[in-house]
């Protein structure tokens, strides 16, 4: 059997430390420049470093992202960039753009080269063209079927990987390539700044009736026509695995800790399960679907993996997340009183029960018995975002644990 490689997303050093505790096997990042999250944190040279130091110490790669579809303005600057990571060492490149390609393979070609799916690869001819070029890994086309990757697996050289989408928010244009954000506010989507039109709202305005607003509706439910459900193949790891995927890649690099925990955790225990017994896997899909249904999400879709999606796969009445948890923080160090050190993401009062999120799967429902701030003042709740707090917990926790609440109203929206 396959041993495909767990892939997740960090936007922060402190997401990346939450994606290796939690299951990942790599870990793909953006730096500062070059990559195509231009809003997400995105990680400094000095926190690339120790991000790579630290993943390396549990055995996990790093993976960094360089994928903009480069102009001539950038590659003075993608050179020198290459020649800085070279020093840091990250486990492998994502690449969308041959000159940029060319860059790395001359600058650093001891650091492996990826190709992103921004290159739009859909056959395994495009495959070979890469591999012969010294790309060690090919990301497949979003709009590829399982039956096509399996296809382009038995024509590739066996020591070829391929890494393939299996979660996340799914694009409306053709391998990510989108000109919407560029034409309605000059943010090009492929320099990193996408705006997100696919999950506006749109109307028709005439002509000559301009302020005159008219609905698009395919139907009473709604106009956010581009508006796709997320990719969840939580279900379908068999199909995965025997369709010859070396990496399962989250999406998500602008995500929370406790969205990255969620799904790193769930998709590591199906895929252990799976790979010690196909029937435990089976037995124990209640539970996945339970753990991923906790995240973020905008209900899901198998995207174009059995075919290509209807209308089914399109949301038409709302661009909002279903919301089940609110994250509040991840566990640091403990005092000797048993406190423990967080810094807060959002509010929550002493009294409340709260859960802790473990590594190994397990929720603890616990009761904060106390808050105290960094002077050991006394507090009544921790209204404060990225306030260090020491709480009082009743029950053990451990240094990378997430503290979370479930929400009262079992799926309220979010945007």
């Amino acid at each position: 059997m396959r041993h495909p490689e767990l892939l997740i997303p960090a936007s922060s050093l402190e997401v990346l430390k939450t994606a290796v505790i939690f299951g990942a096997d790599a870990v793909y990042i953006g730096g500062e420049a070059f990559g195509l999250r231009a809003k997400a944190k995105n990680f400094s040279m000095e926190e690339m470093r120790e991000g790579i130091a630290f993943a390396h110490e549990y055995g996990v790669k790093v993976y960094v992202t360089a994928n903009i579809l480069a102009h001539n303005e950038d590659l003075n600057g993608v050179r020198q960039y290459f020649e800085e990571l070279k020093m840091i060492g990250p486990d492998g490149l994502i690449i969308a753009d041959p000159g940029v390609f060319m860059i790395a393979k001359e600058v650093c070609p001891e650091i492996e080269r990826h190709i992103s799916t921004q290159a739009n690869n859909t056959n395994y001819a495009t495959y070979r063209f890469w591999w012969e070029l010294g790309a060690k890994r090919v990301v497949s086309a979003r709009e590829l079927s399982l039956a096509e990757i399996q296809e382009i697996r038995a024509n590739i050289p066996p020591e070829m990987e391929i890494e393939s989408f299996i979660h996340g928010a799914m694009c409306i244009s053709y391998s990510g390539r989108c000109l919407l954000s560029n034409y309605f506010t000059g943010r090009d989507a492929n320099q990193g700044a996408c705006t997100h039109p696919c999950r506006w709202k749109y109307a028709v305005m005439e002509e000559t009736r301009p302020g005159e607003y008219l609905p698009v509706e395919e139907n009473e439910r709604g106009t956010f026509i581009f508006n796709s459900k997320d990719l969840c193949m939580i279900e379908h790891i068999p199909d995965i695995v025997e369709a010859g995927i070396d990496s399962l890649k989250i999406e998500g690099r602008m995500k929370t800790a406790l969205y990255v925990a969620t799904v790193a955790r769930t998709y590591r225990k199906a895929l252990d399960d799976y790979q010690r017994d196909p029937k435990q896997y089976a037995a124990n899909m209640a539970w996945y679907q339970e753990q991923i249904s906790n995240c973020t999400y905008r209900q899901f879709t198998t995207g174009f993996f059995y075919g290509k999606p209807g209308d089914e796969s399109q949301i038409y009445d709302s661009n909002t997340y279903v919301k089940e948890y609110t994250y509040l923080g991840i566990i640091g160090e403990q005092r000797a009183d048993g406190c423990y050190l967080i810094e807060q993401r959002n509010k929550f009062s002493v009294g409340e029960e709260i859960e802790i999120m473990k590594p190994d799967g397990r929720d603890v429902l616990v009761r904060v018995a106390a808050i105290f701030d960094e002077e050991g003042n006394q507090m009544e709740s921790a209204p404060h975002p990225k306030q260090k707090l020491w709480v009082d917990l009743e029950g053990l926790a451990d240094v990378y644990d997430i503290l979370r609440r479930k929400e009262e109203e079992t799926g309220k929206s979010e945007k």
